[in-house]
């Protein structure tokens, strides 16, 4: 009888974990769903702003963007920056008391408030490395409400979160398992996680339940048979690998601090760095008539359907206004800009290729940048391909993605996310110690890669 009434007991605390975990699960996907309302708004309501008056912004953006560094700084201390370096530091920081902090509701909320007003104001930036961040956060929170005591169980909630805010945001339910797998995990008990199956499984139910069962990019039917075609292959690779790693090794040896006077105007005054950053993404955009503002979404979409037919500059201010959004150091996701910039690229790139089809390079364009800035060739190739609904292009995207990832390699030896996670962990090291909970055995971060 002794045995039996402690099986139930057992039976019971296990059930009501699960729950828990489903239900933080689900709101993961409510919170996407919200925070992407959010977005879409903000840019709608800068798009009326721009056609009241374009020179609006000259003051609109840098105004958003110091407003926004400030808050980071005095009220939302590790909303900076994408959100996913910070979800991979938190799986590496034997300080759960940091975790508590950098993955706490106040920060997630933060994070969806600044990323928004960024949007707003026209920086480049996306929604999507935030919702990873957004998406740890709740699921942390769970674990702490559940009280649970063993290190596997509560980092097992934080990678299921990070996947599951991928899942939500793009509505790409098996590019967050792999996005879990390929970046954010680093052993094989958390690569096998049910957890995280069924976080991505019911945070990705939740959104399709409320916006509906719709391709990012919407569907295309576009193929590249084999034979001459494939010259778009080592093409779009090659140069996207190339544009994809220089700008990693950017934004790397920015994270590291600017050269010069610049650098120390940037650390000395953050927040009027943050302006001066803002008037320079206003001046480009009011030179490309506004295409650099945002997430870049609506052009990427136009030129995937091939709606439009966007310059060479296209591509190439997006790539600079990007660059900026970042330096400037406020919240905000690098996912939608570098899918942007790679369909720009593509679609700049098939006007040579006559002999492939146009929506097919683009798509090779798009996965190629992608995954040369993220060096995740698998996440690249899946995402792109869930995201415009096609799976008669996926040898292509395999191996157009694997050989820009090659190439951002010998460019950037570093992958982007790991060394952005180290600066950040370099960062918390330097600053004053916090309370130290019971440490966790935690992997090197050169096991990232």
């Amino acid at each position: 009888m002794r045995h039996l009434r402690r099986s139930a007991r057992i039976t019971t605390e296990q059930w009501r974990r699960k729950l828990a975990c489903w239900a933080a699960a689900i709101m993961v996907g409510v919170v996407a769903v919200g925070f992407a309302m959010a977005a879409d708004a903000a840019a709608t309501l800068r798009t009326h702003i721009i056609h009241i008056n374009p020179w609006i912004m000259l003051v609109m953006t840098p105004g958003g963007l110091a407003l926004s560094s400030w808050l980071t700084r005095t009220w939302f201390r590790g909303a900076q920056g994408s959100g996913i370096p910070q979800t991979i530091a938190t799986l590496h920081i034997e300080n759960f008391a940091i975790i508590d902090r950098l993955l706490s509701l106040r920060v997630a909320g933060g994070k969806i408030v600044l990323t928004t007003l960024g949007l707003l104001a026209g920086a480049s930036i996306g929604r999507e490395g935030p919702s990873v961040q957004v998406g740890a956060a709740i699921m942390h929170a769970c674990g702490r409400w559940l009280n649970l005591s063993t290190v596997g169980m509560r980092r097992g909630l934080i990678l299921a979160g990070g996947a599951s805010g991928v899942s939500a945001a793009f509505n790409t339910p098996l590019a967050g398992i792999v996005f879990a797998i390929e970046e954010l995990s680093h052993s094989f008990e958390q690569r096998t996680s049910g957890t995280m199956l069924t976080g991505v499984i019911l945070s990705g139910v939740t959104a399709i339940a409320l916006v509906g069962n719709y391709s990012y990019f919407g569907h295309t039917d576009v193929v590249v048979p084999i034979g001459i075609s494939w010259i778009a292959v080592p093409t779009c690779g090659i140069l996207g690998g190339i544009g994809g790693g220089v700008f990693s090794a950017i934004l790397i040896r920015a994270t590291r601090g600017l050269p010069g006077g610049l650098g120390r105007f940037a650390k000395g005054r953050p927040v009027a760095f943050a302006a001066a950053c803002g008037l320079a993404l206003a001046v480009i955009g009011i030179a490309s008539d506004g295409i650099t503002y945002g997430t870049g979404y609506i052009q990427a979409h136009e030129i995937i359907e091939g709606k439009t037919h966007y310059p060479a500059s296209f591509f190439i201010l997006k790539f600079v206004a990007t660059i900026i959004s970042y330096c400037s150091g406020i919240p905000g996701g690098l996912f939608a800009p570098s899918l942007a910039i790679g369909a720009g690229f593509g679609g700049w790139v098939a006007q040579f290729l006559p002999h492939t089809t146009p929506g097919a390079v683009v798509l090779l364009g798009t996965v190629a940048y992608f995954s040369a800035v993220v060096q995740s060739p698998l996440t690249a190739s899946v995402i792109v391909m869930e995201m415009c609904d096609n799976q008669q292009v996926t040898l292509a995207l395999l191996a157009t993605s694997f050989l820009a990832y090659g190439v951002s390699r010998m460019i950037c030896s570093q992958p982007l996310y790991a060394a952005l996670a180290e600066a950040f962990l370099d960062g918390m090291a330097s600053r004053p110690p916090v309370a130290k909970r019971p440490p966790p055995e935690a992997p090197p971060l050169t096991a990232v890669r």
